[in-house]
């Protein structure tokens, strides 16, 4: 396994980052497909022995399961000090007044909830999953920062959402001395380079650590098109270009599928290889519900592609509608304005 450190800090990290979202209550939330405890218990023995020490959840995987499953895991097979543990906090878990969004009441509790159900005393990387447009900016940064002084959270990191509002947020901490997002979780994939044009740049100007989602499109990139999965038949969370596949993003999946061919490698190696060139990408999440997924992943930090191959795997992209920064469908409260007496 390899390591880096997750942007300026101290922090060292895997390569790679176990996503944890594959793992819950499939009768609760959006992931019907999701692995039950007993199912998911030897991926985290597989990536632990591979060297993986990162793992990234949410309070929104499977009503906050997933949480539950990943501490008794980690728990039960690592030391706590060696492993680093990554939730997030932003949607709703009631479709009621304070209970999802980035203020500080909804923050707070969103916070000892996921301590409480993940069995530790502190998150190593705290994340906000989505951008409120309901909550001033100050007051989300101000109640990270206090959640670091109070070392309930180790360092902080954001998730999808527009660079300028990204740069926002650090720029609000940096003038009033407040801890700044040390990582930016995002959506790369050969299917949507749309970071590319701001985010990753931004990313690399600013010393953040890169630790995409979806790096496989959602198995898209490993498959035919038309082939089915439990994930893609059932799965209720939106999903925006990969609803529907235009004529190009189908050449992009060939190129894939061709240079796999050649190379005598699965697909999932080759588009993994792709994303983990890009020297600003610091650990890729991967969702795994087979033993190959983890191992195709692995096997993909020796897999090198030459500047030709790179070519070939991007000469067919196209813009895509920006996907991701907003999740549409989800009860959202909205943003109340009092009037002056």
């Amino acid at each position: 396994m390899e390591y880096r450190q997750l942007g300026r800090t101290g922090l060292t990290v895997s390569r790679l980052c176990l996503g944890c979202m594959s793992f819950g209550d499939g009768a609760k939330g959006m992931h019907e497909w999701a692995l039950d405890e007993k199912t998911s218990r030897p991926f985290f023995r597989q990536a632990l022995e591979a060297g993986i020490n990162f793992f990234d959840t949410a309070n929104a995987y499977s009503a906050g399961t997933s949480e539950e499953i990943t501490g008794r895991a980690l728990r039960d097979f690592a030391a706590r000090d060696e492993v680093v543990i990554a939730t997030k906090a932003f949607f709703n878990w009631r479709a009621a007044p304070n209970t999802g969004g980035l203020s500080r009441k909804a923050l707070f509790a969103a916070l000892d909830d996921s301590l409480r159900r993940l069995g530790t005393d502190y998150i190593d990387l705290y994340q906000i999953h989505r951008w409120d447009n309901a909550t001033p900016i100050e007051e989300t940064m101000v109640a990270l920062h206090d959640m670091v002084k109070s070392g309930k959270i180790r360092y902080i990191g954001a998730s999808s959402m527009s660079s300028w509002q990204f740069a926002k947020a650090q720029y609000t901490a940096r003038m009033n001395g407040w801890t700044e997002f040390v990582s930016m979780q995002n959506q790369v994939n050969l299917l949507y380079r749309e970071e590319e044009r701001e985010m990753l740049p931004l990313c690399e100007d600013m010393g953040i650590g890169v630790i995409p989602w979806s790096p496989l499109a959602r198995g898209m990139l490993t498959r035919d098109l038309g082939a089915h999965t439990r994930r893609a038949d059932t799965d209720l969370a939106p999903r925006g270009i990969l609803d529907s596949v235009s004529g190009p993003d189908r050449k992009v999946i060939e190129a894939v599928a061709s240079l796999a061919a050649a190379r005598g490698l699965p697909r999932a190696q080759i588009a993994m290889a792709w994303l983990l060139h890009k020297e600003v990408i610091t650990a890729p999440i991967i969702g795994a519900t087979k033993a190959s997924h983890l191992s195709d992943a692995i096997a993909a930090l020796d897999v090198t592609l030459s500047p030709d191959e790179i070519a070939a795997l991007e000469a067919h992209y196209v813009p895509h509608e920006v996907n991701g920064v907003t999740i549409p469908g989800l009860w959202r409260q909205p943003k109340v304005t009092v009037k002056g007496a």
